[in-house]
């Protein structure tokens, strides 16, 4: 799942996603994503702009991800936030912004042992 407010980053970001061979699901904020995870069982990775405006940021949403449903995978993405230890949930992995999408899937990959 793809948590991102910025409408075009998300929709690039899915297209990529999905051309890599991913079943993608977008949500626009933190609230959301938890709606979408509180209905599905089949989301394995939560890719999630720290930024945002809602209930909760990013960092926050990674935390609740890992404390509710501890297999998913977290990455985190910002063009503005440093990540530092601690910051993110144990095997989070961070992804500065701008990203190539490339990048991102390679990073995907490694985090799901997809591909």
């Amino acid at each position: 799942m793809i948590v991102e407010d910025e409408f075009l980053i998300r929709e690039d970001a899915a297209e990529s996603i999905a051309e890599a061979g991913f079943e993608v699901i977008q949500a626009g904020n933190a609230d959301e994503a938890i709606a979408v995870l509180e209905a599905r069982s089949d989301i394995h990775v939560v890719f999630t702009d720290i930024q945002m405006p809602g209930s909760m940021d990013g960092l926050k949403l990674a935390r609740f991800v890992r404390d509710r449903w501890p297999p998913i995978k977290i990455l985190a993405t910002s063009g503005f936030v440093k990540v530092g230890p601690g910051d993110l949930p144990a095997g989070g992995m961070f992804l500065p912004k701008p990203y190539r999408g490339a990048d991102m899937v390679a990073t995907l990959r490694k985090l799901t042992g997809f591909g």
